[in-house]
């Protein structure tokens, strides 16, 4: 992904030169749900400073029917740019649940936001002049437009592609036969990390159109989060779910605690939902909110402490008093709070 955002910015900065042209690098980006796609594309954007326009394919549709036309997600890029033509032509475009356009399997009804719908992008993938109308989705004799050149725009398109793994495994699965030396039919059912092993083929399969792939060069895979990955994301971060709890708890003067095991025991909880990183919230909100409703109740609680049988059901969190709390604690809690009162 680095490399074919560098190459596409090494790209727009020598477009004047007039020897070698260079094609454009648009991604696919397959991988489950709560992976991270739309945070890494969030991130790109921001290190990049260039205008990021994230829309949806669900709402995209035929032209002439209600819902937003295919030009739409140009003029959300034309929004985020300021209305400035020059800035939005080397944005990016982000077009989240990709996989919801596919070809459906029922041929006898219209399919006016499935196949319609991607041979509509084919021009815009590509690099084509677009009618845009400034500040409104949809265009109508009372908006003003403006013609956009899509020929240096970033494509990205995402989505978890339900049900591919079980087209690759039939890929995969043909080489089995009977015989000692034989695959066996199940070798992939417990393979977590599947979609690594896709191809342009499956993708097809799956129901996207030979054209739109073509214009789309680059296809890759996001692997699922592990145990070890979610622990990270609980802690790390700047914004994480812990840190977030803390500075929740620092308001009413006191001080939480994670242990170790706990935040490996919220993991493997999470892990077991398969919806990635969004279980983590759920899985904390669920036992935080007793604690939640009975700290701002007693004065005299200065610590709790989260552990993984508390996690698991099987105990209590620890609750430390303010007599209790070693001179480090107090600092602490007492810091949180100055800080906190300052920044307002």
């Amino acid at each position: 992904m680095s490399v074919a955002v560098y190459n596409h910015y090494k790209r727009v900065a020598t477009m004047a030169e007039n020897d070698v042209e260079i094609e454009k690098s648009n991604m696919l980006m397959i991988g489950p749900t709560g992976s991270g796609k739309t945070y890494m594309v969030k991130t790109l954007a921001r290190l990049l400073d260039v205008p990021l326009a994230i829309t949806d394919a669900t709402s995209l549709t035929e032209a002439g029917y209600i819902g937003d036309d295919i030009e739409s997600v140009v003029s959300k890029l034309l929004a985020a740019a300021d209305n400035d033509v020059e800035r939005a032509e080397q944005g990016i475009i982000f077009i989240d649940e990709i996989d919801k356009i596919a070809k459906k399997r029922n041929a006898n009804q219209r399919d006016v936001s499935g196949e319609s719908v991607q041979q509509g992008m084919l021009k815009l993938l590509e690099g084509s002049e677009v009618e845009v109308p400034v500040g409104a989705s949809s265009k109508n004799a009372m908006v003003p437009m403006v013609t956009v050149n899509t020929k240096n725009i970033l494509f990205i398109c995402g989505g978890a592609f339900p049900d591919l793994e079980d087209i690759i495994k039939e890929r995969l699965n043909k080489s089995a036969s009977i015989g000692f030396k034989a695959d066996l039919k199940d070798k992939y059912d417990k393979e977590e990390n599947l979609l690594t092993k896709v191809t342009v083929e499956d993708v097809r399969k799956y129901g996207m159109i030979p054209e739109f792939l073509g214009r789309m060069p680059i296809l890759f895979s996001l692997e699922a989060l592990t145990e070890d990955m979610l622990v990270k994301i609980l802690s790390e971060p700047r914004n994480a779910i812990v840190k977030q709890y803390q500075k929740l708890l620092a308001l009413d003067e006191v001080k939480l605690e994670f242990q170790d095991d706990a935040l490996r025991a919220i993991a493997v909880k999470a892990k077991e939902k398969k919806v990635g990183a969004r279980a983590l919230r759920a899985i904390i909100e669920e036992f935080m909110l007793d604690i939640m409703f009975e700290i701002p109740k007693d004065d005299n609680i200065g610590m709790v402490i989260i552990t993984k049988e508390y996690v698991e059901g099987a105990g209590g969190p620890q609750i430390i008093m303010r007599g209790c709390m070693s001179i480090e604690d107090k600092v602490a809690v007492a810091a949180q709070r100055v800080s906190e009162n300052f920044k307002y």
